[in-house]
């Protein structure tokens, strides 16, 4: 019985041993191979999703309503911005529509030395500034104004000041005015 007993513990031993030995051994070898393998699994579904929405572009329909898509993204980005080569044109633009709208004493001048200067965290567009200055009764000023905030591309108006005109102090009937207006242009 004895021997039996003897016999027993030690098996038992050898069998903690072995047991605490692959418990260890799953925890440093297994472990992080299962983590692994999620990881792995995650990427893999990530790739198929993907390679699916590619596939999916390279079929004719979808490439079709790709391409009309970015025809209507470069026709609304035409509202908002004028090519470089067109941003000379722009002061024709004005001069046009101030000759529309009947205003006096017009004249239109680049704010700063550049004419165009860098927006920040931008590579593809930058900002023009110009100088108006005009004469014209208030009617006339309003339809100006709104004329320029019409037009296409968008002209931006940072700052407008009016101002009672000291030529004919009797005449309370014209102002003299003075617009800051920015303009988003494509860079080349």
């Amino acid at each position: 019985m004895k021997v039996y007993k003897n016999y027993f513990t030690v098996v038992a031993l050898i069998w903690a041993g072995c047991f605490t030995v692959f418990f260890f051994g799953y925890l440093l070898f297994l472990a992080p191979q299962n983590s692994t393998k999620k990881e792995l699994g995650n990427k893999l579904s990530d790739k198929k999703q993907r390679y699916e929405s590619v596939t999916k572009v390279a079929e004719e329909e979808n490439r079709i309503r790709a391409k009309k898509e970015i025809e209507g993204l470069q026709s609304r980005l035409k509202d908002f911005a004028v090519d470089f080569e067109n941003s000379t044109n722009l002061t024709f633009d004005i001069s046009k529509i101030a000759g529309e709208r009947r205003v006096t004493a017009f004249s239109v001048k680049s704010r700063d030395t550049e004419a165009v200067s860098p927006m920040p965290n931008c590579k593809y567009i930058c900002e023009g500034h110009v100088e108006i200055s005009f004469t014209a009764g208030f009617n006339q000023s309003v339809a100006f104004l709104n004329a320029l905030e019409r037009h296409r591309p968008v002209l931006f108006v940072d700052s407008f000041m009016i101002s009672r005109s000291r030529q004919d102090e009797s005449s309370t009937k014209t102002a003299q005015a003075t617009l800051s207006v920015a303009v988003l242009i494509k860079k080349q």
